[in-house]
């Protein structure tokens, strides 16, 4: 399958970027709210102001959906926000019992309100909720509504001493296997950047196969060895275990005073431009509205662990698809048994597991030759059970954000969804 647009791959891409921009351009983000929880919108249940709301009252009420808002309490602890639209807008069929659960994960610094910020008619969620799929949304630890634990304190270091392996090993199976307990069925997946990585992680540890049915990866991101923009190529080398143990910043914030000093000086090296960081990441995305890029910017970007970013960086620098390197040998023979950490290896995603990829042309970060590269570790996948999209003119932010990405994508992934039932 194809289309003639560009892509949006690379979850550092519209991370990095859109925090850059807002702390050089010094664009004010909103604060993160607070939330119920539990919340019932637009059923007769309790409606929270939304200065005080969770991003079901922040995001649905006004568009007349159902809405409820639940904790899930990973293994190690982080207790996560998660939203479920059982049904869309006309309603039918009992809440979602007998409907088809699909999970939408998003990419690093950025939560679940990253897929809301079109009209209801253009985002994914919503689609998927008005043509019947029960439809849940993930919420990372770290960001504002899954920024708790059942024991550890946010303002403490340990709180963020994870990276994207923790998200694969604990977070999107805590939620899948709460998902799972609440419908009883096997639960198709959607995600974007980051959230591709966790769940092709994941997938080839064997730790999904038993709850999901099929993944529409949008923007996949594993492999970052082609990365050739100057403020992409600065960061990966900037962001090293080094760089954390001597600055001490476990918790990347970009809106932290700390974090924006160490972003300016990478502002300041030249041949670095940082007033046009996003499309400097991205790609010049080719369909975006500027409404919707202003939401965004007051909404995101989220906080993450520096170690995730640091494990992003050791894949650009490396050009291997592992588990995160304590960069002493040491210290990964204390969690590996090896001096070198363990490599994820895609082939043993199963062959018949559904997969649906859409990728872009013009993406900065997740260049098609990275992609090439995993569509070569997915060789073997039986045929018919692993569907690409490529999209010529679409860049990272597109995939999700797109005024056209209802028609260009959704489409195809609605399709695709449609063909696992």
């Amino acid at each position: 399958m194809s289309s003639m647009i560009m892509s949006a791959s690379s979850f550092p891409s519209l991370a990095l970027g859109c925090f850059l921009l807002v702390l050089v351009v010094e664009l004010r983000v909103a604060h993160g709210l607070s939330r119920d929880s539990m919340l019932d919108v637009g059923s007769g249940g309790p409606v929270a102001p939304p200065a005080t709301a969770g991003i079901c009252a922040s995001s649905f009420v006004t568009y007349g959906y159902k809405c409820q808002e639940f904790d899930v309490v990973t293994q190690d602890g982080y207790i996560l926000s998660v939203q479920r639209i059982p049904e869309g807008r006309t309603g039918g069929g009992g809440g979602g019992t007998n409907k088809q659960p699909v999970l939408i994960q998003h990419g690093v610094l950025a939560d679940g309100m990253t897929w809301l910020l079109n009209p209801p008619e253009q985002d994914l969620p919503l689609i998927l909720a008005d043509n019947g799929f029960d439809v849940w949304i993930a919420n990372s630890r770290g960001t504002r509504f899954s920024r708790r634990h059942t024991s550890l304190d946010p303002a403490n270091a340990d709180f963020w001493n994870w990276s994207w392996d923790e998200l694969a090993q604990f977070d999107v199976p805590a939620v899948l296997d709460f998902i799972h307990g609440k419908t009883g069925q096997k639960i198709d997946y959607v995600g974007h950047s980051l959230g591709t990585l966790v769940a092709l992680a994941a997938l080839s540890e064997g730790k999904l196969v038993d709850k999901l049915q099929s993944a529409a990866l949008l923007s996949p991101i594993a492999y970052l060895s082609h990365m050739t923009t100057p403020l992409g190529v600065v960061a990966a080398k900037s962001f090293s275990g080094e760089m954390v143990k001597s600055a001490g910043l476990a918790k990347f914030d970009p809106k932290d005073e700390s974090v924006a000093n160490f972003l300016q000086a990478l502002c300041d090296i030249p041949g670095v431009n940082c007033y046009d960081s996003v499309a400097a990441f991205t790609g010049i995305n080719c369909c975006l509205n500027d409404s919707t890029v202003d939401l965004f910017l007051k909404t995101e970007p989220q906080p993450t662990s520096t170690k995730t970013l640091v494990h992003l960086s050791q894949m650009a620098r490396y050009g291997v698809l592992a588990k995160y390197n304590y960069g002493i040998p040491g210290f990964n023979v204390m969690h590996y048994g090896d001096v070198r950490p363990p490599v994820y290896n895609l082939s043993n995603i199963p062959r018949d597991f559904p997969i649906f990829l859409s990728h872009g042309g013009r993406d900065a970060l997740s260049d098609p030759k990275d992609v090439r590269h995993l569509l070569d570790s997915l060789k073997l996948h039986d045929v018919g059970k692993l569907t690409v999209q490529f999209v010529e003119n679409y860049a990272h932010a597109d995939f999700i954000m797109a005024v056209n990405a209802k028609d260009i994508v959704y489409s195809q992934v609605l399709s695709f969804l449609k063909n696992q039932r």
